[in-house]
């Protein structure tokens, strides 16, 4: 058993051992907290957001315009500020050109056929841009003694063209006797456009033979033996009969060449040669 006094001083001691960790605890505690906040706070990541771009403002879609293309069989109406293209009708052939067309044999009455072309056109009128400007083709024979027994359309890219062409060729005044004395036919394309007049032919080639047409060796009609057909050869030319025929070509216009040169240019051509 302990005496009273000395249970007492250890009761004392006891509670300022107490005392003395409570003060030490509380001393320590609050720098381990600051510490955590410390070290949290060195771990934060600070993050900044960037502002959009401003969009540039977007233009309005516009409405698209009405399709104002003319009815068929009407005139296009022209603007304020543009008026549309035109050719006039050439001149009618004179009768000294008719003579000489009537004269001239070569490639089938080539003169001939040319004439008759220019008379149709110049009875036409004057061709306007829009939907009555085109073309139309005819196969036409004319008589001996000139006159007309057959006009047929092979195709026609304008109603109107081919209706004034129509009329020109009914009310044309008597023709000439063909060259040859014989039927001619032929196959004629009038131009009714504000931008090709067509132009006259060439003669220089004229007195040339024709070349040889293309005939398949190998074709077979699957009935008869196969054969192949030998070309046929053309016959030596006369020398003299050439020099008489070139002496009475006519002198080719600068006009003529210039068209012969756009028709060998349009047809032959290629878009991607100069570039």
């Amino acid at each position: 058993m302990w005496p009273p006094l000395s249970r007492q001083r250890q009761a004392l001691a006891l509670l300022l051992s107490l005392a003395l960790h409570l003060l030490a605890f509380m001393a320590v505690q609050p720098q381990r907290y600051e510490s955590r906040r410390l070290s949290v706070e060195d771990e934060i990541l600070v993050l900044e957001v960037a502002p959009l771009p401003v969009e540039a403002a977007r233009p309005e879609p516009m409405a698209e315009a009405p399709n104002l293309a003319a009815a068929p069989g009407l005139a296009v109406a022209s603007t304020p500020d543009r008026q549309p293209a035109f050719m006039a009708a050439p001149p009618a052939p004179t009768a000294q050109e008719w003579a000489l067309a009537s004269a001239y044999k070569l490639k089938n009455s080539k003169r001939y056929r040319y004439t008759w072309g220019q008379q149709v056109r110049s009875m036409m009128g004057t061709a306007y841009e829009g939907v009555d400007q085109g073309l139309v083709r005819f196969r036409i024979e004319i008589a001996p003694d000139g006159r007309l027994t057959r006009l047929e359309t092979l195709w026609s890219t304008s109603e109107t063209a081919e209706r004034l062409a129509r009329q020109a060729v009914q009310t044309m005044p008597p023709l000439p006797p063909t060259p040859t004395g014989q039927p001619l036919i032929f196959e004629q394309t009038i131009s009714f456009q504000p931008f090709d007049a067509g132009g006259p032919p060439i003669y220089k080639n004229d007195c040339l033979p024709d070349p040889p047409a293309f005939r398949n060796p190998f074709a077979w009609d699957g009935r008869s033996a196969p054969t192949r057909a030998t070309p046929t050869l053309q016959a030596a030319s006369d020398q003299k009969a050439l020099e008489e025929c070139l002496k009475s070509l006519p002198e080719d216009s600068i006009e003529a060449e210039s068209a012969h040169d756009r028709r060998q240019l349009e047809q032959w051509g290629s878009g991607r040669l100069g570039r």
